[in-house]
């Protein structure tokens, strides 16, 4: 049913590329597999050849970010993308599916609903659990989030996890290739967001609300 479709694993461990890898081929076994462990093996995947679908780890170096879709989508705009990753589907689901993604699972997820969900995407459908789709009808209807994290940009969201990281402006400033003052500039904006005055509530609100 899907002979010859490529499907890219991006992951910097080995053992859960090998074992995404296993899982697919035992469901699906005409599909070439491509292994990439950084953003930059990413890129290189991309401009070689077409892949019909890549499973993507979020907290992958050189990327972590929601803005690592558009990326790959200038390199390859018909691309399926499954995101795949430890981080909490409640919190970083509807941000990455907002950002392009064509499905988001949890890395704790069973293998039948690992093929289910590839074999959606494959099929041209999106997938998310039943968990994200409860939470996607409820914010339909309040339009408000309950989560303040969820009103910030993905600029702002990709800033505050550097700041929960340790970084200070100068070095968030280097790594995002920007000015020190438009860190700062970012920074007030989420303070004024989450209702904070300075780092150390930021990294306790973000804890709260990231769980």
């Amino acid at each position: 049913m899907f002979s010859d479709r490529k499907i890219l694993l991006a992951d910097d461990h080995s053992i859960v590329r090998r074992g995404v890898a296993l899982i697919l081929k035992e469901n699906f076994p005409d599909i070439q597999i491509l292994h990439a462990d950084s953003f930059d093996g990413i890129e290189d995947a991309l401009a070689t050849g077409k892949i019909d679908l890549l499973v993507l780890d979020i907290n992958l170096p050189g990327g972590n970010s929601p803005n690592m879709i558009n990326k790959i989508r200038e390199l390859q705009p018909l691309v399926k993308i499954l995101v795949f990753s430890a981080f909490d589907e409640e919190q970083y689901a509807i941000r990455y599916l907002n950002s392009g993604a064509d499905g988001y699972l949890n890395k704790l997820t069973s293998e039948d609903e690992i093929a289910a969900a590839v074999k959606a995407i494959l099929q041209g459908e999106n997938y998310v659990s039943k968990k994200i789709r409860t939470k996607i009808t409820e914010n339909a209807k309040n339009k408000v989030p309950d989560n303040p994290l969820e009103t910030l940009s993905n600029r702002e969201m990709e800033i505050v996890l550097l700041f929960v990281q340790g970084e200070g402006n100068l070095e968030i400033a280097n790594k995002l290739n920007i000015q020190t003052s438009t860190v700062s500039t970012y920074k007030t904006r989420i303070f004024d967001k989450l209702d904070v005055s300075n780092i150390v509530s930021l990294v306790e609100k973000y804890k709260l609300y990231s769980k």
